[in-house]
Order: C-alpha cells, then structure tokens, then sequence
C-alpha cells in the first residue's frame, strides 16, 4: 500500500472517504479500497463499527475495486 502522508490525507475530497462525515477510511486508490474493507471488518467485529457504517464504507470500496464482494 502505498504511503499516505497527513499532508495529502488532509487535501483529499471528503467523497474519497468511506465515512466522509468522520474523515475515516480514505481511499485515494485500489490498495487503500482494499485495506479500508479489511479495517472495516476488524472494527465490525471488536464491536466499534456498526453493520450500516461497514457497508457503506464496503460499498465504496467495492466501487473503487471494481468487485461485487
């Protein structure tokens, strides 16, 4: 994956997050999608996510992904 400065991270769009109200989860590129929906479902199952907020950001992901799952 490659690397996300603060910099750049804070000059996206709030449309390339998957929760763009809390700036969570960007995903500027497929490496980003990718990670975004494993780190979606990691925080699904400690219980800090809820299954609305995993599916949206899935959703996004999967667009980027060009993938149906």
């Amino acid at each position: 994956m490659s690397e996300l400065s603060s910099k750049r991270r804070n000059s996206l769009s709030k449309s390339t997050f998957g929760l763009p109200g809390k700036r969570a989860y960007p995903m500027p590129d497929k490496s980003h999608a990718a990670n975004a929906k494993a780190r979606a479902t990691q925080q699904y199952n400690a219980g800090h996510l809820t299954a609305n907020a995993r599916s949206r950001i899935n959703a996004k992901a999967n667009r980027i992904l060009g993938s149906k799952s």
